[in-house]
This record gives C-alpha cells, structure tokens and sequence, in this order.
C-alpha cells in the first residue's frame, strides 16, 4: 500500500501514530505545487518572453524545501526524543547526490566527445557542483545567471547549491532549538519569521538600482572601482556583481527557506486537521486562491534583469521576493489541508508525475537546454518540444533506475549480494547490468581525466574574439607593416558618412579637398600610425585593423571615461598622430561631458581626422549615445561619423547571437574595411 493511502489520523490509527501530531504524511498537493515551481522554470530558461519571472519558481522550491525539512525535524525529535543528524544528511544525500553525479558524469562523456573545446572552462563548474559551492563559485568568477553567451551547462547547479548548504547547517540550528522544548515551537516560528524579513531588508538595502555596469583599465583588465563602475564592488581582486551576488549567495536567498521553516512550526498538517482548522478549508482555499494568483501574475510580469536598461528588476530585490514565498505559504497551506479544494486540485495525477520528478526535471533540462541551442539564443518552440522529449523520457530513466533504487535501499542490498539471482536469466540480466556499468565507469573516469586536464580555452563569440583581438594586438602584427600615413595625393576625399542634427534626423555631410602638399616635409605626427581605441565590438576586428596598418587599443566592457582616459595617456606618450578611430557608448551611456573629455586630448592641429563610430546593440542608451556622437562634427571641425548602426545593417545577418558583436570573418573584414574608406585608405583593404 502506497503512503498516499495510509490513514495515520483516524480512529484506527495506531495510538502512538496519533500521538505524533508533526509528522509528515504524504502530501500529494506538495508534488502539485512543485510541478508548478519547476514547469515555471524550464519554460523560463528556454525563452525569457515565454514567462519572463519564471525563475521565480526557484524561489517556490526554496519556501518548500524550508517547510518540509523543518517539518522533518520537528517528528523526528517528537518521535525519538532526538534528532540524528547523521540519519539526516544520509537522507538527503541518497535523495539528491545519485542523480546528480550521474547527470554530471553523462555530461562529461557527452564533452569529452560532441563539446571538447569548453571542457577545460568548465572544470571549475564540474569541481564546484560536485561539493555544493555552484552559487559561490559563480559569483566569484563572475559567471553573470542572466547571460547565456557561453557554453555553461551546470549553471542551474547554484540553487542546488543554497539547498544542500541549508540542508548541512540547518538541522544543526534545529537541534539547539528544539531543545528548548516544543511548547516554544511559536515563540522560535516568530523568531524565524523575523529573520526572514530581516534577510528581506538587507537585500532591499544592498540591491544596486540604475544602469550596471563595469569598465576595464587602461591595460583592459575589467575594473570596478569607485567612478569606473555601477553596481561591483572589488573583493579580493575580483570583481563582484552586486545585484548576481544578491540573487545566487545562500544568506540572501535564506529568506524564503526561513519563511517555510517558520510557516512549518505553526502549521502542522496532522494538528491543523485535529483542530477548529479542519473545518475551515473554504478559508484556506481563499487564500490559497490569492497566492496562485499573485504567483501568476509575478511569474508573467516581473523580470530578472533588463538588457534594454542594462538594470536588474528592483521590486523584485525590494521585496518582491519575500512576497513570492508569502503566496507559496497561501499555496502550501491549502496543499497541507484536506478539505482545500485546491488543495485537491493540486494533487491531481499529471501534476503528482511531474512533481515527484521534478529534481530530475530541473537537473536534466538546462544541459539538454544547452546542447540544443546556440549558446546566447533564446529557444524557438520547436526546439524547446525536441527538448522536452529528450529530458522527459531522461528524466524517467534516471528516476527508475538511479534514484528510486537508491532511495528505497534496493542498490545497496543489489551491490552487497543480498538479492541474488535464483534463475539462469536473472543471471543472465545481473551479468549484463555489470558490464554495462563496466563500460559505464570507464568511460566516466576517462571524462573525468579528459576534462580535468584539458586545456582552458576560450568560450563564447565574445570571450573567443576578445582573446584573438589580444592576441593580436599583444603579438605587434601592426609593426610589420607600413605605419598609415599622410598619402601622398594631392586630394584626399572624406568618407560618404552622415551626421545627424538634434532631433536625430541625417544631414548629409560635404566632401573635403586637402591643398597640394607636394612641398610639405612630413614630420613626427605624419610618421605615426591611424590609433583605434574602442570597445569589445572593435576587439573583434583587430586582426583585420592590425592587418592593414591601424594600432588599436580595444577592451571588454570598456566605458567611454575608461576611453577617454587611454585617449589621454596615448596622447601623453606620443602615440597619437593624425588619425584617431573612436568607438565608445556599447556599454553604457556617454555624456557630452565625456565626448568634450576624449576630444580635449585631440586638437584639430594635431589630429585632423578623428573619425567616431556609432553603436549598436539592444541596450536603452544606445539611441541617446548616438545622436551625441553624431553630433560632434557641429563642435569639432577635425571629427567625422561613421555610421556603424546603420552600416551594419548590411551584415546583420553575420553578427553574434546578442545583436551587436561581430560572429564572421566576413563582418569583422566590412567593420575594418569601412574604417579603411572612412581615413581615406581604400588600398589597405587586404
């Protein structure tokens, strides 16, 4: 007989069942409400405008996960007077640690032969989700939860993570609680419920509002700084995303879990159904009614964080999150309470299946996730079913044949000899299943070789070009060819750009005529070569700037300060000469001031053409950035526009997955070939 027919309340009950008023029965509607939490979250991680606060089931997960252990704890001490955290951790460890190596070991056999190249960046991933530290280590590396640019298959693992760490410290903290007797169970509920809202506030305290961002120093290493970034702070370092760190760190995070262990010493299902309680299943389903909905509405509204505003959603640091676990308590609460039609409702079949798999489900979907799609994309709805129909069929093997047998004790007796097979096809089948998990164990260890020594490569459009662009730029592949110079022509056309006036309509502008130099004698600027300073976007074409001629200075997340304060120290060590190539606003927004402050290093007398590049990428600045930029030839005589915004429309088909970044050989030659005409150089095109 299942534990979902078990009648441990009625008269027939055994007496010192009875007695256990916080034990935990089987709670079908728990399963319900879980398939509701991890169904929010695998449609939320294939595409963010499907159910853009979809995440928000993670935090669904934690209050019950609070309830439920602390529930745990509470029967086990009333029933054996003690609570045995090695009969705990032994628990818990056979609920999630079997389905979670094996996850990770297919994962690396899949590497080691179909994805090589990121093995050797994911060994910290594969190292951190082995011990339970995902959360930290992500923050500490700076792997952002909200991009997707590269290939990263166990970052879903940081939720596992704030889990498992509550599961080691929390029934240590019972323990002590509950010594104080459980006639102060209320009393500690308070307590609890106050720690929770404490959690709540300090995360409301420290969210960072506005635009963030980070910038790079003058050598391109990032740079967080007072003045050179929004929203990190420098530990040790490494530069922290305040906001990330807030969302994946286990002490902010520990609102909801305490939520639920507070929600748990005041309502007790066994007691709630003995007490004046039971009859008020009407008033539970109200409530119950408001959390639904207040969770719908959430998981359809709110967002993590907004790439148009470059902000990460306030309400939902500012309490937004807090608010989620008060509707799971309403959802709980009817889930726990046997006359709560929804309650019922909950429990219904297809929402029990999905429930009682729902940590296969959530380990499973992301790599498969992540293997079908190209990494930076969001998935299209046939690509999301092909998902769903190999994680479902994943999910129920691992459920059959690892987790069950393990959890219910049959693969230990099966490894010790207990069951041994008494026909010639059962040992047939025994035999079989031995060498299957033979070649099984092999091939895992020889994974588990492979990634722990592979070589760390890049991983991602971005991260990859960026690296090639210093390469190139660190190896002097321009000081092989001849430095660009003032040509030796008589005329000297400007490049066909287009300026725009205030209100952001084109103007075109006028050719130039340069007057004969044949007498000139070139001096120490002429000899000098064009200088490209920019962006991540310009990184990418060094190989093709550096090729023809062109110096460039590029970095990663640089902000237009940090470009204005390499202009400056290139100026200050005689490296500038009469042409400048200038592209900054990709990261954030550029102000006049800033414009003024790059343009007081370059005096027309000096450098007489300094071209400036539009942007372009799906950020709420860009517009903004773009007619300040297009207006600097109205206040500098020596600045001409390229416009890349509208360039680049040419080869939008051969840009990255994020919109902006150059993913083709033939997009990085166009980029370079369009700076090559704008300085009046069409020969350098090679």
């Amino acid at each position: 007989m299942s534990a979902a027919t078990i009648d441990t309340t009625g008269p027939l009950a055994h007496p010192a069942m009875r007695n256990q008023i916080s034990r935990v029965p089987y709670l079908p509607g728990l399963d319900g409400l879980r398939a509701i939490a991890v169904v929010g979250v695998m449609v939320y991680h294939a595409n963010h405008g499907w159910l853009s606060g979809g995440f928000l089931g993670v935090e669904v997960f934690f209050v019950i996960s609070g309830y439920l252990i602390t529930l745990m704890l509470v029967a086990e001490k009333e029933r054996t007077g003690a609570v045995s955290l090695r009969r705990f951790w032994l628990r818990r460890a056979r609920r999630l640690l079997p389905a979670l190596y094996t996850m990770m070991g297919a994962l690396a056999v899949y590497m080691v032969f179909f994805e090589p190249e990121p093995m050797g960046a994911t060994r910290g991933d594969f190292m951190a989700g082995l011990f339970y530290v995902s959360n930290w280590f992500q923050i500490w590396v700076g792997q952002s939860y909200t991009s997707a640019e590269a290939f990263a298959p166990l970052r879903h693992l940081w939720s596992l993570a704030v889990e498992e760490q509550f599961y080691l410290v929390w029934p240590v903290v019972m323990v002590v609680l509950l010594r104080r007797g459980r006639d102060r169970l209320p009393r500690v509920a308070l307590w609890l419920l106050g720690a929770s809202v404490f959690v709540a506030s300090a995360t409301a305290a420290m969210y960072v509002s506005g635009t963030v961002f980070i910038g790079s120093d003058l050598s391109g290493n990032l740079a967080c700084g007072p003045g050179e970034s929004h929203g990190y702070l420098s530990v040790l370092g490494h530069c922290v995303n305040v906001n990330e760190a807030l969302y994946l760190n286990t002490f902010s995070r520990a609102s909801g879990l305490m939520l639920g262990a507070a929600f748990a010493l005041m309502w007790r299902p066994v007691a709630i159904m003995r007490g004046p309680l039971k009859h008020r299943g009407r008033r539970v389903d109200i409530l119950a009614f408001m959390g639904l909905v207040g969770l719908a509405l959430m998981m359809n509204r709110r967002y993590l964080f907004d790439t148009e505003s470059g902000s990460y959603d306030p309400w939902l640091f500012r309490g937004g999150l807090f608010l989620v676990g008060l509707c799971t308590l309403g959802l709980i609460a009817a889930a726990t309470h046997r006359r709560s039609r929804i309650g019922r409702a909950l429990g219904i079949r297809p929402l029990i299946w999905v429930g009682t798999r729902s940590y296969g489900l959530y380990l499973y979907h992301w790599p498969i996730y992540q293997i079908i799609r190209t990494p930076g994309t969001q998935m299209q709805l046939h690509q999301f079913l092909i998902a769903l129909l190999i994680t479902v069929p994943v999910t129920e093997l691992s459920y059959r044949l690892v987790e069950l047998p393990v959890r219910q004790g049959r693969f230990g007796e099966w490894m010790r000899g207990e069951r041994a097979p008494r026909t010639a096809p059962a040992r047939n089948r025994r035999r079989g299943t031995i060498a299957v998990a033979s070649v099984l164990a092999l091939l895992t260890g020889f994974a588990t070789v492979s990634i722990a020594t592979a070589d760390v490569k890049c991983d991602g459009q971005v991260a990859c070009d960026s690296q090639k662009g210093q390469e190139a730029i660190a190896n002097g592949v321009a000081s092989t060819v001849a430095p660009v110079t003032a040509p030796p022509r008589t005329t000297l056309a400007a490049p066909s750009t287009s300026t725009a006036s205030s209100t952001g309509t084109a103007k075109p502008t006028t050719s130039t005529t340069v007057a004969p130099t044949t007498t000139a004698v070139p001096g120490p600027l002429d000899k000098l070569p064009a200088y490209a300073i920019g962006e991540s976007v310009m990184l990418g074409a060094a190989p093709q700037l550096n090729a023809g001629g062109i110096e460039v200075n590029a970095a990663v997340s640089r902000q237009g300060k940090n470009v204005a304060e390499v202009i400056g120290q290139l100026k200050a060590g005689g490296k500038i000469g009469r042409i400048v190539i200038i592209q900054s606003g990709t990261n954030g927004p550029v102000s006049d001031a800033t414009l003024d402050s790059m343009m007081s290093f370059l005096p027309a007398k000096d450098t007489p053409t300094v071209i400036f590049l539009t942007v372009r990428a799906p950020r709420g600045w860009i517009a903004d950035n773009n007619i300040r930029i297009r207006q600097l030839p109205d206040r500098f005589k020596n600045v001409k526009v390229l416009d890349w915004e509208t360039e680049s429309q040419k080869v939008s088909d051969q840009l990255a997955a994020d919109g902006y970044h150059l993913r083709t050989t033939t997009a990085k030659q166009f980029y370079a070939n369009l700076i090559f005409d704008a300085i009046g150089r069409p020969d350098l095109k090679k």
